[in-house]
């Protein structure tokens, strides 16, 4: 049987954002591990049809998105550095 994820470095669970607990679906107060942002930003981006069909390495943002990422083209696997200010340790 394997041993339970330690809920340290990247599974921590950390604070979200409003901006971003808006696109992922998190309730207030609810703390998540940054993969499990991944997992949900990406299954939001594929429910909202955001990847550019031509290149799916990028996404345009859409309103929800725009308080954490902008509006401008992004390469997808770049959005975790978007993601630092909007998760923090509750720790501290």
């Amino acid at each position: 049987m394997p041993s339970p994820v330690k809920k340290t470095g990247i599974n921590m669970e950390l604070n979200v954002s409003k901006e971003l607990a808006a696109i992922i679906g998190t309730d207030k107060g609810e703390k998540i591990s940054r993969p499990q942002v991944v997992k949900r930003l990406w299954a939001y981006l594929k429910e909202a049809n955001l990847q550019d069909p031509e290149n799916k390495q990028f996404f345009t943002p859409d309103a929800t998105m725009e308080p954490v990422f902008g509006t401008e083209r992004i390469k997808c696997f770049s959005m975790s550095k978007y993601l630092k200010e909007h998760l923090t340790n509750p720790d501290k």
